[in-house]
């Protein structure tokens, strides 16, 4: 009969629907931390404890054991410091995790706190010889589908230590419901980002990755990514998944940081591990000094344990994203739908200009008018190089750009204003104050024409206050859009690391904008970086809402759009629709659909539309009123194929949104080329539902039947938004 063990539970918490395992290692003072669903907790099988089959059968054993282990446990600590050396198994150059700094650190001590329901943990370890602690802390609030973890490292000791690699989180124990190693049922969902196609979903079986153990339990697996820079979704967004398709069980995180991150999920053995924190010295050029009696503590990341797939994880993923939206001002209750002048004028939002835009919208319904960039541009020069001393245009601004704001007040809307303010460009004055700006090997640290400013530096933070909140405060604007258009790279000089810097610059970025809020508490924040490539907690939780794409006017917008409804929440997405005097009707709708599925933020040829397009603006804004709470809080379903080239979409797809009362749902369809099917079946979820309003071509229409909308959308690049009721 072949042994078998169950985990050695040292404290169990049930958090909601999602049940805390803090599981020891008998044989050492390894604490790990695994997650399972709290109606599953029962199911944790007893595993093997060694493996088998004929390669072994003429192995001596391993001097410690009478066999070669299944499993282990593995650290919820995750930490590398500089002097101690790496683990063997192939590991150097493909992750520092499971250092001989893991081995060292013995477990101490755990203090739990309990209040209003909720629960914080303190797990503490001591580094056996350099006497310094390592705290893991574990959060969850009443009601949370998610928990929060992070790290500190304290250095308790008299000597100075350097960190290579720390950590957020780590879980062990995937899978616990598996008695071997799982085969064919493990799958690492991730979504990739690359500027204007952002959010594409790679779901990859462990197999396919190389994740399976070795026929011994010898020899490293690991799978380490992430992004390196300023630009923290260029390359990955910091959220991904791992799901067991036996058993229908989804372990996710996402991490809140602005700069250089990775995730690695690791497997020597039957259980594999998922962890993830700043990009370490390997992956991001990081390391961090700290001298007696310092401390340093990771960025925060959210956890999620879900009794089903991919869709649910994210859905308690992006609950966390609720937070800080308490905060907002108070106009931005009603997700007012808005214009930006970018596509209008590309890059020259004159006076002249946006006074008759305004006058153009004056009664639409649209509550912001952005001016986009180029309002601070020299005489005969370009937007893109002229970021830094943001210095109105007198030309283009005859009467100051205060009269201009006036102007768009005076017909009922908030003025808003671009800035790129991290950033100067080469026909700056700044461009040669090498005092304020960032350096990399003793030089400017140079991408095109642009340059960066140093936010380390007190006295730049002070330059861009006199500069940005004066401009807005003076101009009486409501809505600042802050743009960053390139990406800093492994860091820059003036710390221990290029790492380090970067993440002492992008602490001073994350500060100023706490500035700017507590300087015009009113403001309402865009984040932007041409489009989508700051879309991670943190700076979302700094802003009203994000951009979602700088994919302006293109067919393949409601792919992204949905694409993001999985790692945001939809009511902070801001959608282009751009319209063009020029259109049909017909690509008119498409683009309008397509803000439905997030904040609809209008663009283009307003005052030269036709009377149809009007129209069809016109009943576009009032059904996204309608819409707005279902926008607002609810749950994401998408239906339809796979669309495999964004470029070259083919098929169709529909988005239904089903508002948290469950009376109300928007459905959100759209046919690409070669749609195959003239008549598209949407999945309702269970409930009498009626139309209650719709946009739509007149020569289409919709029909509800046996659980579905039925949609004929009468050829291919065609839209529909119908609004149902129950």
């Amino acid at each position: 009969m072949k042994s078998t063990s169950l985990p050695s539970i040292l404290r169990e918490f049930r958090c909601g629907a999602t049940t805390v395992l803090y599981v020891r290692d008998l044989a050492g003072d390894k604490l790990g931390l695994w997650l399972v669903p709290t109606k599953l907790r029962r199911k944790i099988v007893a595993r093997r404890n060694c493996l088998g089959g004929v390669e072994l059968e003429n192995l001596p054993p391993p001097a410690e054991g009478a066999g070669f282990p299944a499993w282990g446990i593995e650290s919820l600590m995750q930490v590398k410091v500089l002097g101690d050396e790496q683990a063997p198994g192939f590991s150097p150059g493909r992750t520092l995790r499971n250092s001989p700094t893991v081995d060292k650190l013995k477990f101490t001590w755990q203090k739990v706190r309990q209040q209003k329901g909720g629960l914080r943990v303190r797990t503490t370890f001591k580094h056996a010889d350099g006497g310094w602690l390592a705290h893991h802390d574990l959060g969850w609030r009443k009601g949370a589908s998610w928990l929060d973890s992070s790290v500190t490292i304290e250095n308790t000791s008299r000597s100075p230590i350097t960190l290579e690699m720390l950590a957020s989180f780590s879980l062990g124990g995937v899978s616990p419901f598996a008695t071997d190693d799982a085969p064919g049922r493990l799958q690492l969902h991730r979504f990739r980002g690359v500027w204007s196609m952002e959010g594409r979903l790679v779901t990859q079986a462990f197999e396919d990755l190389q994740l399976e153990p070795s026929w011994v339990g010898y020899g490293v697996r690991c799978e380490r990514f992430g992004a390196v820079g300023s630009l923290p979704t260029n390359g990955f967004f910091p959220c991904a998944a791992i799901e067991d398709t036996g058993v229908g069980v989804t372990w996710g995180a996402q991490l809140a940081h602005p700069g250089s991150w990775q995730m690695e999920v690791y497997r020597r053995d039957d259980l594999a591990a998922f962890s993830g924190g700043l990009a370490d010295r390997e992956f991001g050029h990081w390391m961090k000094n700290l001298s007696a009696g310092k401390s340093f503590t990771s960025p925060p990341a959210m956890l999620a344990c879900v009794q089903g797939g991919l869709d649910d994880c994210c859905v308690a993923l992006t609950a966390a994203q609720e937070v800080p939206l308490t905060t907002l001002p108070k106009c931005e209750a009603d997700l007012p739908v808005m214009f930006n002048e970018w596509t209008s004028s590309w890059g020259d939002p004159s006076d002249a200009n946006m006074k008759a835009l305004a006058a153009s919208l004056r009664g639409t319904g649209i509550k912001y008018l952005v001016m986009d960039a180029g309002w601070f541009k020299r005489d005969g020069g370009n937007w893109f190089s002229g970021q830094g001393d943001w210095i109105p245009n007198a030309a283009m601004y005859p009467e100051g750009i205060r009269a201009t704001a006036d102007a768009i007040r005076a017909q009922g809307m908030l003025p808003g204003l671009w800035f790129e303010m991290e950033v100067v460009g080469s026909a700056s004055t700044l461009w040669d104050r090498t005092d304020l700006l960032l350096h990399r090997d003793g030089r400017p640290l140079t991408v095109g024409s642009r340059r960066f400013l140093d936010l380390r530096k007190p006295e730049v933070g002070d330059h861009l206050a006199g500069k940005v909140i004066a401009t807005l405060k003076a101009g009486n604007f409501g809505y600042l859009k802050v743009d960053y258009n390139e990406n800093i790279g492994l860091g820059p000089d003036g710390a221990e690391s290029l790492g380090e810097g970067l993440r002492q610059h992008l602490d001073g970025v994350v500060a100023f904008f706490k500035r700017l809020r507590a300087e015009i508490p009113d403001l309402v924040i865009e984040n932007c970086s041409s489009g989508g490539h700051r879309l991670e907690p943190t700076m979302m939780g700094l802003t009203a809402m994000s951009s979602f794409s700088d994919a302006h006017e293109c067919r393949e917008i409601p792919i992204i759009a949905a694409n993001l409804h999985l790692l945001m929440l939809p009511r902070q997405s801001q959608i282009w629709a751009v319209l063009r005097a020029k259109a049909d009707l017909r690509r008119t709708l498409y683009l309008l659909a397509g803000g439905f599925l997030g904040r609809l933020c209008l663009s283009g040829d307003f005052a030269t539309l036709r009377p149809a397009q009007r129209a069809l603006v016109a009943q576009a804004i009032a059904l996204y009123k309608k819409s707005v709470p279902i926008i607002r809080r609810g749950r994401s379903y998408r239906h339809g194929p796979e669309v495999l080239a964004y470029r070259h979409a083919e098929g169709w797809q529909a988005v239904v949104r089903v508002g948290t009362t469950g009376k109300q749902a928007l459905v959100v369809a759209h046919t690409f080329a070669k749609p195959g099917q003239t008549t598209v079946r949407v999945p309702l979820p269970t409930g009498k539902w009626k139309v209650a309003d719709t946009l739509m071509e007149k020569s289409g229409g919709v029909t509800l039947a046996q659980g579905k909308l039925r949609w004929q959308p009468k050829g291919e690049w065609a839209a529909a938004v119908v609004l149902l009721t129950r």
